[in-house]
């Protein structure tokens, strides 16, 4: 503890006497000064025990004495020491009316104390408190990495908590609570998930403090700590307690931040060894490989391959490139995947890499990421956490994109193909799947795009394409430049024979022209494409080719 005023007065070489604010004594002493200016606040900082002799003051003023009091006491000085026997044989009444109606402490200073005693007193109980708090600080250092070490980072949060007399919690890259401790304080470490997320749009290191207003039972004073080594935090530490943290109280919190940077950096670095056994695993798969896979992956990835699962692969398009989808979607994505949806900042894969493994690790699911060139392959559990996640941070995404309609800027934007539901002896078809469902969303202008989608829906939209139209109409060309000349409408009679399946009375029906007459035309297109229409290719290819022109109109 720091030297109080009830310490100094009870050194027994100091014989210090208590005149007034008897109830003020337990108050800390920051530092001993000396001043006889009539005003000497402007040199004080606040926690000083001024001592004085009065020697530039009218102490036997009561107007006097109650001004120079209150301006004490309102600068934060916590206690006055008068000097009898040098100016004054005694305290002045008024000096002693104006403390005790202020509540300011007056000592009594005998003659034969000189103030150089008390400076150094104070000087080595604070020397002492200091002393105390760095050995307390170096054994709760000790503890904290001992705990660290054994108990992982649950061990290391208990040891805190104890260490501050408080409480503490982990939180993940997504803001997420991912340990507390004690347990009694998830619910209030849930709480500051948004205070978390502020904390991590700022650049690391980074430190808060939140909370300690005092309107409630519940209302602790918490200090939030980025942590990690990198330009944007991957986790944050919060701690809580009743009041400020004292100098042994900091040497621990500190200590913990440091340990669990140390963890994080280490997890990076078997994050990336991990990678490169599931860039292994996924080579042996698509090579058909899976029992070679099985006995790599092992206990890492070894469940993930024992239950149907998904393949993701994502990549960045141009925002030029990018067309704003019609058939955008309506649901409405959850708050999380909205707010990592909001952060543009960065590499939209590494964004997608994130919450694809926060989501599997705070449901405690395998999943394995491999970056792979200039794109995203991810391997995950069907209807697990992490496709969830990433499904609703594409949805997130493409909510957005539709509201601004247009994009400013450099940045790429995402794309995300998913297979359908496979095991490890189909991991190349679910590969396959995963890149055809990527080139249609880029197609449509999607982010997002599963390979149900596909069968589900209608070939039609595939036909928005620039190469599609192209093919269109240079293949019907010759026709609309026949008809444009007057001499027939060879067009429309081919759109209403293809129709009909080729049934003449039918189609020449649908035209209002008799059935020679279509035939006639139909001879016509032959002549003029150079293309029999017996040929089932041929007709398929003008149907196609005529729906392609009428989209575009």
């Amino acid at each position: 503890m720091p030297p109080t005023l009830a310490s100094l007065v009870h050194h027994s070489a100091l014989k210090l006497t208590v005149r007034a604010g008897e109830d003020r004594l337990d108050v800390p002493v920051r530092w001993a000064h000396v001043s006889e200016l009539a005003d000497p606040v402007p040199y004080m900082e606040g926690g000083e025990l001024l001592l004085i002799t009065a020697l530039k003051l009218d102490a036997d003023d009561p107007e006097a004495m109650r001004r120079y009091v209150k301006r004490l006491a309102g600068a934060g000085v916590v206690g006055l020491g008068f000097a009898v026997g040098v100016n004054y044989d005694e305290i002045p009444v008024a000096l002693v009316e104006a403390a005790r109606d202020e509540g300011l402490p007056l000592l009594e200073v005998p003659r034969r104390t000189p103030f150089l005693a008390i400076s150094k007193a104070v000087s080595a109980a604070i020397a002492a408190d200091q002393y105390r708090s760095v050995t307390a600080g170096f054994a709760a250092q000790r503890e904290l990495t001992k705990q660290a070490l054994t108990g992982g980072p649950e061990g290391l949060l208990a040891a805190l908590a104890s260490q501050v007399d408080g409480w503490a919690a982990l939180y993940d890259a997504s803001g997420a609570v991912v340990a507390t401790a004690p347990e009694w304080a998830g619910r209030r470490a849930a709480r500051l998930t948004a205070d978390v997320e502020r904390l991590r749009e700022r650049p690391a290191p980074a430190s808060s403090v939140v909370g300690g207003s005092g309107t409630s039972d519940n209302d602790d004073r918490v200090e939030l700590h980025s942590l990690g080594t990198g330009r944007r935090p991957r986790s944050a530490l919060a701690v809580g307690t009743a009041a400020a943290l004292g100098t042994a109280e900091r040497y621990a919190v500190h200590s913990a931040i440091a340990l669990l940077t140390l963890t994080t950096e280490r997890s990076r670095s078997l994050q990336a060894a991990e990678q490169r056994i599931g860039a292994a695993v996924l080579r042996m798969l698509l090579a058909g490989e899976p029992e070679h896979a099985r006995t790599v992956a092992g206990d890492l990835y070894g469940g993930l391959l024992d239950a149907p699962f998904r393949l993701i692969v994502a990549e960045t398009v141009a925002v030029s490139s990018v067309r704003i989808a019609a058939d955008a979607p309506t649901r409405v994505p959850s708050a999380a995947a909205l707010a990592a949806a909001a952060d543009t900042d960065g590499d939209p894969l590494e964004a997608l890499t994130e919450v694809v493994e926060s989501a599997a690790a705070r449901s405690g699911e395998a999943v394995l990421v491999v970056p792979e060139r200039e794109r995203l392959v991810v391997l995950a559990a069907d209807g697990g956490a992490a496709v969830t996640a990433c499904g609703e941070y594409a949805v997130a995404l493409e909510a957005a994109r539709t509201r601004e309609q247009t994009s400013t800027g450099d940045e790429d934007e995402l794309v995300v193909g998913v297979s359908a539901p496979v095991g490890p002896i189909a991991a190349a078809a679910a590969y396959k799947q995963a890149e055809q469902a990527l080139s249609v969303a880029r197609r449509r202008g999607r982010v997002y795009v599963e390979h149900e989608q596909l069968a589900s829906g209608s070939v039609l939209p595939l036909l928005a394409d620039d190469a599609v139209r192209a093919f269109a109409d240079g293949l019907l060309r010759p026709l609309y430049e026949h008809d444009a000349t007057g001499r027939g409408d060879l067009v429309a009679s081919l759109r209403a024979w293809l129709s009909r399946h080729g049934q003449w009375d039918a189609a020449a029906a649908d035209l209002g022209v008799h059935r020679h007459t279509l035939r006639y035309r139909m001879r016509r297109v032959e002549e003029i494409l150079g293309r029999s229409l017996d040929d089932p290719d041929v007709r398929m290819e003008l149907w196609l080719a005529l729906k392609a022109t009428t989209s575009a109109e």
